[in-house]
């Protein structure tokens, strides 16, 4: 429901002009490479203004965005971005020409006046966040629509106004990277001096005020600073898409980084990025406007971090996940190698794999398959005729470990937690696979080193943990190992 003052605003956009935007020239040449060479070579003004104009936005977007994003705000960008388009339309008509400064000033005051009803509504009504910025965004950006509407009527100087809806970086001129760098000069400066500031802020208002931060002036201020950043991108990607600019690349940095301060610089390097991405690939196809290449750049940018990310991509949390699932069925063979030699009171040189699926209540095929496991793990070796599995030093110890673990645990639960002996197996199940030996230590310390678990089974000790770090030798019937030939 949230969405529909912004698709209504759309529908609206729609109806009353066309879906038009410019790419950077209309440069025809005779391959790719030599059009490639000729924007490296930066010998076309208006390629010079555009890549400049879009990696400037890159980097104030890319700033501004990462405060966004952590202070969860993005649907207010997305409505400052749609307030300010009435300020463009009055900026015009103030002297019926597209001055930058002008259409700066009025913008910037309406994307300020946007916000201020924002907050003027959720403070006098019961109205939710969401629902006072979806007011605001259809309304205001309904406003620009019939100014702009209005303005196609006056005879004189109006055309090209539209690009401000789906951005022409080809029509950046030296006053709008002028322009443009004083306000991505001015996010720099205020970010590097009130970082702290703006840190606390952001994740902990309440601890700021409590600090004695003006947190009321900060948020105000910050709010100046995304509002100069909206309107000076603009020109390039319009009022439609300036929002993806904005939050795209921080939060691809978000998926990357646990730091705000390298947060704040990788946005800025994905914002410049895709905006020197966006100039390019706009330079050598045929109309295809800058504006939208942009964002589908920052938009490849966050897919190959979605999917591709060191800590948080969708494949390395498959692989850890798969890594973990597998460490853990190898851990529950150990343990269940360690409770059939216990059930015998430790006699024999091994474990035969019927005894084992018996115990893991699987097929022979499945104990077979963890056995091997274990074997390419070096944790246990199998006898001759593959019918028996015999752990290795490393095996015998890290069953010891799985098994002080768990029933460490459940004599933990007993005790301090006055759990039920009957009732703690399932939860020792999972927190065996996960305690340290920092853990471990201190469980030991708080039970006072006990020996024997609830239900009156030996925990194993240290000098259990020492059998499985003797060398290579004759079978053990401690620890049921065979050497390997």
């Amino acid at each position: 429901m949230r969405q529909l003052p912004f698709i209504a605003g759309l529908c609206l956009l729609a109806a009353a002009m066309p879906a038009w935007a410019d790419r950077i020239g209309d440069i025809s040449e005779t391959s790719v490479l030599e059009q490639a060479k000729r924007f490296v070579s930066l010998r076309d003004p208006s390629v010079r203004y555009a890549l400049i104009g879009s990696v400037l936005l890159g980097i104030s977007c890319g700033l501004m965005g990462g405060f966004i994003v952590v202070r969860k705000m993005a649907l207010f960008g997305d409505t400052l971005s749609h307030a300010v388009l009435p300020g463009v339309a009055l900026g015009f008509l103030w002297n019926m020409d597209k001055d930058p400064v002008a259409i700066f000033i009025g913008a910037t005051l309406a994307g300020l006046l946007g916000g201020a009803m924002v907050t003027l509504i959720r403070q006098t009504t019961r109205l939710k966040e969401d629902t006072a910025l979806g007011i605001v965004l259809a309304s205001f950006f309904a406003v620009g629509i019939c100014l702009l509407t209005r303005i196609q009527k006056i005879p004189g100087n109006k055309g090209g106004l539209d690009e401000f809806l789906f951005g022409s970086a080809a029509s950046i001129g030296r006053a709008d990277i002028m322009l443009m760098a004083v306000v991505t000069g001015l996010a720099v400066l205020l970010v590097g001096l009130f970082y702290k500031e703006l840190l606390v802020t952001s994740f902990d208002a309440a601890f700021a005020r409590a600090a004695g931060f003006p947190v009321n002036i900060i948020n105000y201020a910050l709010t100046l600073l995304l509002a100069f950043s909206v309107v000076v991108a603009l020109r390039a990607v319009g009022v439609v898409l300036v929002s993806a600019m904005l939050i795209t690349p921080a939060a691809t940095a978000y998926l990357l980084t646990d730091r705000m301060h390298r947060l704040l610089g990788l946005a800025a390097l994905f914002g410049v990025i895709a905006g020197a991405m966006g100039a390019f690939i706009s330079f050598l196809t045929t109309n295809i406007p800058t504006g939208p290449l942009m964002v589908m750049a920052a938009t490849l940018v966050f897919a190959l971090a979605f999917f591709f990310g060191p800590r948080h991509g969708v494949l390395m949390r498959w692989w850890r996940q798969k890594s973990r699932s597998a460490r853990v069925q190898r851990e529950n063979t150990l343990k269940a190698v360690y409770h059939v030699l216990e059930a015998r009171e430790f006699e024999g040189e091994g474990v035969s794999l019927r005894e084992l699926a018996e115990r893991r209540r699987e097929t022979l095929d499945e104990a077979r398959a963890q056995s091997g496991a274990l074997c390419q793990h070096d944790f246990a070796t199998l006898h001759d005729d593959g019918d028996a599995i015999h752990l290795t030093p490393d095996g015998w110890q890290r069953a010891c470990e799985i098994v002080r673990n768990h029933r460490l645990w459940e004599l933990y639960l007993t005790n301090e937690a006055h759990i039920a002996a009957d009732h703690v197996h399932e939860d020792a199940e999972i927190i065996e696979h996960v305690l340290g030996e920092e853990t471990v230590r201190e469980l030991e310390r708080t039970l006072n080193h006990a020996t024997r678990d609830p239900h009156g089974r030996p925990i194993p000790g240290l000098a259990d943990l020492a059998l499985g770090s003797a060398p290579f030798g004759p079978p053990s019937p401690v620890t049921g190992y065979f050497p390997r030939p």
